[in-house]
């Protein structure tokens, strides 16, 4: 399988402060690449090197076997973009603002209008297509910038962050429309905050923290990394967590930390054997098990194994920071 997307060392500098501290990333044709990290890893500036819109301090990078810098426009006639924020305009129809962008694109009047018909139906947009924008839901909004973005038929897509401020049901709409795309054969460079989504979307992740690759692999190798299992316990009574998880502290030799509110510890455990051990000692202690599991470890976890912090700890955005 060949790369669609092949960064080196990728520098970016802010008023003296590095955003990219020598990024490198592939991303195979036909695939989804996840880039993820909190706000402030770098992941928008690496986008946006990858698009053409800023110009690397150091490195190198070819998108489709072309230089993002030498060969820019041959780079910008294979991508389409999805921002954060839906760039469409609100005072238009959906029609419209499809339509313009294809007679943007060089489309004819027929052609234009029939790219925009074909990208409505599968969007699911048909009914709200002569309906000014501004009167769209997020989710729909969401979907139609999306649509807006590969009018050109692009064979390579960036999302980044594509479901911020979305509810979990027009976010689950947008996942099946990625991967669709992915079935059609584009490939899709993700970047996101969201661990669900890049466990759900992605075929290889990288994960940036300050401007730098802290690891990479498929999401069931990250997952590997923060250890092999993960002891989950709820108590039949809230109340009791915190003794319970002074216990499992004691038998796992991993630290437990409960804050008011929590319903169950979650630990990284090496050896399954400690499960009975743990049962035996919460019986001592007369403390009524709710749930008590071993499971993989989320990438949430993997996050905070590799950082330190969890992944939606907010730090400011790479640029304004600068």
């Amino acid at each position: 399988m060949t790369d669609a997307i092949r960064a080196e060392g990728l520098v970016k500098q802010f008023k003296g402060k590095r955003a990219l501290d020598g990024v490198d990333l592939t991303a195979r044709t036909g695939t989804v690449l996840g880039v993820l990290g909190p706000n402030g890893s770098g992941k928008t500036t690496t986008v946006r090197i990858l698009a053409t819109l800023l110009r690397p301090d150091a490195g190198h990078a070819e998108v489709g076997g072309f230089d993002v810098v030498r060969e820019p426009h041959q780079v910008r006639r294979l991508i389409g973009l999805t921002g954060q924020y839906a760039a469409v305009d609100n005072e238009l129809t959906g029609t419209q603002n499809l339509v313009m962008i294809a007679r943007l694109l060089g489309m004819g009047r027929a052609e234009s209008r029939a790219r925009t018909t074909e990208l409505l139906e599968r969007f699911g947009l048909t009914d709200a297509a002569d309906r000014p924008v501004k009167t769209y839901s997020g989710g729909m909004r969401r979907r139609l910038d999306l649509a807006a973005s590969l009018v050109g038929r692009p064979s390579l897509l960036y999302l980044d962050e594509p479901t911020t401020g979305l509810d979990p049901h027009s976010r689950n709409g947008l996942w099946g429309v990625v991967r669709g795309l992915v079935d059609d054969g584009v490939t899709v460079l993700l970047t996101t905050q969201y661990l669900e989504e890049a466990d759900q979307l992605a075929d290889d992740l990288v994960v940036l923290d300050h401007g730098r690759v802290i690891s990479r692999g498929t999401p069931e190798e990250l997952k590997s990394r923060a250890g092999d299992q993960v002891l989950e316990l709820r108590t039949a009574d809230p109340g009791q967590l915190h003794l319970a998880g002074k216990i499992v502290e004691a038998v796992t030799g991993s630290p437990v930390e409960v804050a008011p509110g929590d319903l169950a510890v979650a630990v990284p455990v090496a050896d399954a054997g400690v499960l009975p051990e743990v049962v035996r000692r919460l019986d001592d202690q007369g403390l009524a098990v709710g749930e008590l599991s071993l499971r993989r470890p989320s990438l949430d976890e993997v996050f905070l194994a590799l950082t330190g912090r969890a992944a939606e700890e907010h730090t400011e955005n790479e640029e304004a920071r600068a």
